[in-house]
């Protein structure tokens, strides 16, 4: 998995590029610890090019929801391709998490 960032003034982007499994999500959990600091008031997760969430990925995901809250922000997961939203309507994640 690939992780591209994007900083404009207050807003965050990350597009991952990949399988969020297992190996891949420490990394990503690494990444929204490092970036989703003082400052940030919106997150936005691409996920165009995810095509595999695995529970370890859906963990990350909710730290990243987690630590935006407690920044009073807003976070946005975008471009989810439909195998990847059956996860997430499975889980019960689609409930929780705001999607473009």
């Amino acid at each position: 998995m690939e992780i591209k960032k994007m900083q404009d003034g207050t807003g965050l982007t990350m597009e991952i590029n990949g399988r969020l499994d297992t190996n891949a999500a420490p990394k990503l959990i690494e990444e929204i610890n490092d970036s989703l600091v003082d400052g940030i008031e919106s997150f936005v997760l691409d996920m165009k090019n995810c095509d595999y969430v695995a529970s370890s990925g859906l963990r990350a995901i909710l730290n990243a929801q987690k630590k935006m809250n407690a920044l009073h922000g807003t976070m946005v997961v975008k471009n989810v391709i439909n195998d990847v939203m059956e996860v997430f309507e499975m889980t019960g994640f689609a409930d929780i998490l705001t999607f473009e």
